[in-house]
This record gives C-alpha cells, sequence and structure tokens, in this order.
C-alpha cells in the first residue's frame, strides 16, 4: 500500500502506526532512506493492501455493497478513499498443479505486498522463460534456498513458495513460526531463492509439449512417441540439469546409462552447457553462499557431505534437519555431478539435497500439508543454525 507522506513524518513513526517492524518499512522504501520527507513523499508500507472500491469494502466488512452505498454516498461511489487493510493471510496457494504462470503471478504479487523483497533475472531457460531469484533478509550470513531442478519435482517449487509467503507474513505480523521470531533471523540472515530452476521441464510435465514446433517434435521423440511427460526430470533439450556440473562430470556421464538426451539421467556432452546451470553457476561464483539447500522429491532424506569437502560443522547442522523434519541423514561420500556437490567441492560450505515426500513422482498434491509440515522444519533450522 503507498501511502503519501505529511511534511516532517519519519519512517519510524509509519512502523509504530501500522505496527511493522522499522527495518521492514525502511528496507521497502529505500528511495526515502536518509531524507526528511516532504509532502507528497509517497511511503510503502509492507504488509498491507489498500480497500479502494465498495465492492471490495463490501468484502472486507461483510456489508452489502448498496447499503454501503447509502451509508456513505458519493464519496465513495466515485471512489475516493482509500483504506488500509492489513494482510493476515496466505496469498500463495500451493496445493495446485504449480507451473511456471502460478509461480510467476505469486511472485509479482508477493513483491507487491511485501516490496522489501529484491526480485532479479539471473538467466533464461532455454525457451526465454526468466529464472528469477529473490533476496530477502538484511543479514551478513548467505543462504540459497533452489528448487524444481528436475521437471516432475515441481512440487518442491510449491513448498518454497509457501515457506516464503509464511515467512512474509510472520514478519509484518510478528508471528513466531514455531516458536522463533522470524525479524530476529531478517536482520541476521539474507535468503537467495530460486524457486523453479527448470521452468521449460516443469510446464512440460505439467501443460504437455510446448507450441514450439521444434521442440514440440524432439521432446515426443525422446520421450518415445509418448504425450504423458510425468516421469520427465530433464530440461526440455534432454538433458538432467542436475547432472551438469563440474564436480567429476566425467565419471558421472560414463556411468550414467543415457548417452544422449532423455527424459532423464543424460548429463549433456560437456558441464554447464544448459543455460539454466550456467545461470545457476554465474549465481553462485558471484555469491557469498555459506549454505545451500537444493530441494528434491526422492523420499525422506537429506544428503550431506562429498568427498570431505564438506566443513566440520555440517554434520551438526544435518543432525539438526533430521531431528526437526523425521528425515533420515545421508553422508554421500560417492562422486557426482549435482549443484549441491559442485558447491560444496568448489566452496567448501554446507551444502545439503532435502528428498521430500515417499520417492514418488510426482508427488501426489493431496500429500502436500504433510510434507510442507516436514520441510518447514529445515527452512526453518537453516536459519537458526546459520
Amino acid at each position: 500500500m503507498n501511502i503519501r507522506a505529511r511534511l516532517g513524518d519519519t519512517l519510524t513513526m509509519y512502523s509504530e502506526w501500522f505496527s511493522v517492524p522499522y527495518e521492514l518499512i525502511v528496507d521497502a522504501n529505500l528511495h526515502l532512506t536518509g531524507k526528511q520527507l516532504q509532502q507528497g513523499d509517497v511511503v510503502i508500507i509492507p504488509g498491507y493492501e489498500t480497500i479502494d472500491t465498495l465492492e471490495n469494502l463490501a468484502r472486507f466488512t461483510s456489508v452489502h455493497v448498496e447499503a454501503l452505498k447509502r451509508m456513505n454516498g458519493a464519496a465513495f461511489t466515485n471512489g475516493q478513499f482509500q483504506i488500509p487493510k492489513r494482510i493476515d493471510t496466505p496469498i500463495v496457494n500451493g496445493k495446485r498443479q504449480y507451473d511456471f504462470a502460478a509461480l510467476q503471478q505469486d511472485i509479482e504479487c508477493l513483491c507487491d505486498h511485501y516490496p522489501f523483497i529484491r526480485k532479479r533475472v539471473i538467466g533464461s531457460s532455454v525457451l526465454g522463460l526468466p529464472l528469477i531469484e529473490l533476496k530477502i533478509g538484511q543479514g551478513s550470513t548467505h543462504i540459497h534456498i533452489n528448487g524444481s531442478f528436475h521437471a516432475n519435482e515441481w512440487i518442491t517449487t510449491a513448498i518454497i513458495m509457501t515457506f516464503v509467503n509464511d515467512y512474509l507474513l510472520a514478519l509484518t505480523n510478528g508471528r513466531p513460526l514455531r516458536g522463533h521470531r522470524m525479524l530476529d533471523y531478517y536482520k541476521k540472515v539474507t535468503l537467495s531463492i530460486v524457486p523453479m530452476v527448470n521452468p521449460d521441464g516443469v510446464n512440460l510435465v505439467l501443460n504437455g509439449p510446448p507450441e514450439a514446433e521444434s521442440y514440440r517434435d524432439e521432446v515426443i521423440r525422446i520421450n518415445s512417441g509418448s504425450l504423458d511427460f510425468s516421469q520427465w526430470k530433464a530440461n526440455i533439450r534432454g538433458i538432467d540439469l542436475n547432472n551438469q556440473f563440474p564436480a567429476k562430470w566425467e565419471v558421472e556421464q560414463a556411468r550414467k546409462i543415457p548417452k544422449a538426451p532423455a527424459p532423464r539421467d543424460f548429463p549433456g556432452v560437456a558441464p554447464l552447457t544448459e543455460p539454466e546451470t550456467k545461470a545457476m553457476a554465474a549465481l553462485t561464483n558471484e555469491s557469498d553462499f555459506a549454505m545451500i539447500l537444493a530441494f528434491h522429491t526422492q523420499g525422506k532424506e537429506i544428503y550431506w557431505g562429498y568427498e570431505g569437502f564438506e566443513p566440520s560443522e555440517a554434520e551438526k547442522t544435518v543432525n539438526e534437519f533430521a531431528n526437526v523434519s523425521g528425515y533420515k541423514a545421508i553422508r554421500y561420500i560417492d562422486s557426482h555431478a549435482g549443484y549441491r556437490d559442485w558447491f560444496i567441492q568448489t566452496w567448501r560450505r554446507q551444502g545439503y539435497t532435502i528428498e521430500l515426500g515417499e520417492g514418488v513422482n510426482p508427488l501426489p498434491i493431496e500429500q502436500f500439508s504433510e510434507i510442507y509440515k516436514d520441510s518447514l522444519g529445515i527452512f526453518l533450522a537453516a536459519l537458526y543454525m546459520a
């Protein structure tokens, strides 16, 4: 909600008036930082929306719109009013087939209502869809979270976006999440979130082949003529993005059965050939991530470690993840070419692959609430273990 400032007002006053933490007010109004507010300045209040039509007011007050017209007269019927309404319910609905369009809609809505989110495009998919990163927080410790490296694991995006929404609600409404005060972690940790690494693949699984004829014909050919893409893991070119990173990529290429584009497991002809993996590598190279969490769906397990490159504190962290989720912690010492493995090998930082659900792909949407309950503990543990 945009509110016109009065001469002499301060951002502190707005924090007091609207009961929104000062830090969030400041981060939503960086254009006013260090400035004496002047008449006509626009102050943005995160966590609020405006009621500016009689129809919205009727829904908000449960009073029939005709009754409001009789009560309030022409000033309201002409729409000359703005009533602030605090947002205290979720915007994101993760309990649905969560394709790129659903993600983009939710991101736009969240950024509109919580403008302290920093959004940017870090690259594009093969078909030109934007790969979006969200950043939330002020802290010097940077934690990265990603989902949907694999197309038929699209529920990981819905899980991540639901957590983002719950985190934002907790921040702006002063609610604890499982006993933790989120503002403390907002000041301590900066979250980097790429909720959908493989948007072309997700759309293929959920919506069928793309309209572009060359890609449409090719994915059908790769899929042995079938229009059932429910088991497709790769990107639109038939390359498994999570096998594309240069952590012993040659070993991965030799042991994987597919030697050409396939619905799953083909690591490509070389590491980092795909625009999606190039974007993720560039993001990681320019960032200073202390920890990464890569979400997948292979069955209530947390993989950690990589050939001894992981830091000593990783075991303590993964044991806490296991404790709060009920998932099994597995130390991964074999050669692999996944994003997490490359991250650990290159930066000697904490990296984890979170395998949600029962190991069935795609996971039934009916299990969403149970899966989210398990994963929420991991999200929060990442914040307080940072």
